[in-house]
């Protein structure tokens, strides 16, 4: 039951992220290195894919000390925690999958942050007026790692999301697709950044 274990290395990510599963948490940390500790049995998310890899770095540069952070299709709370771990304020993790309230909390709670810094929202900021009431605006860090349709979708709504001068920092998009999504955010009065690829998968840093 515990063999598939031995697959899950500690993933450095960036320059100072360090992704380490929980059962090797008294391993040393590397110098310089934040440590974020993750359950990859939980589903949705484990750090090791490419859409993910490239989000964290994201996440690592562009997460402000003391500053909040929304994190759209959640998963098991990678971005949120280790936004979190990286010195943000508080977070508000969003999705639709109500699994995921169990696994971000879990992750959150390996981590040493509890609900007074995270937040869990179960809804649809697209199709649920509630959910959007609740998740508001005003976050400097605003993260979707999910889909292309769901961010061409969500593009519209992202500058309210955001604080004068946020970032949205979104991935899960497939090469096929980028153009297109590209295309949304900057119709949506979004300017790209900075445009990330790794192994077909891309990412985008808009302001």
């Amino acid at each position: 039951a515990y063999s598939w274990q031995k697959y899950y290395k500690p993933l450095e990510i960036g320059t100072r992220l360090y992704v380490v599963p929980q059962w090797l948490r008294e391993e040393p940390v590397p110098r310089g290195r934040v440590p974020f500790y993750l359950n990859p049995g939980l589903t949705f998310g484990t750090g090791s894919h490419a859409s993910t890899q490239l989000c964290l770095e994201g996440v690592e540069e562009h997460t402000v000390p003391g500053r909040d952070v929304l994190d759209l299709g959640c998963g098991s709370g990678i971005l949120s925690v280790a936004a979190l771990r990286l010195g943000a304020g508080s977070a508000l993790a969003v999705d639709i999958d109500d699994k995921c309230r169990t696994a971000a909390r879990e992750n959150a709670g390996l981590n040493g942050i509890g609900p007074d810094r995270l937040d869990i929202l179960v809804g649809n900021l697209l199709t649920d007026g509630a959910a959007a009431e609740k998740i508001g605006g005003g976050y400097d860090l605003v993260l979707a790692n999910i889909v292309a349709d769901v961010i061409i979708a969500l593009a519209p709504r992202v500058r309210g999301l955001l604080s004068p001068g946020g970032t949205f920092l979104c991935s899960g998009i497939i090469e096929g697709r980028a153009d297109e999504a590209a295309a949304a955010l900057n119709a949506a009065g979004l300017e790209i950044r900075t445009r990330r690829e790794d192994n077909g998968w891309y990412a985008f840093t808009c302001q």
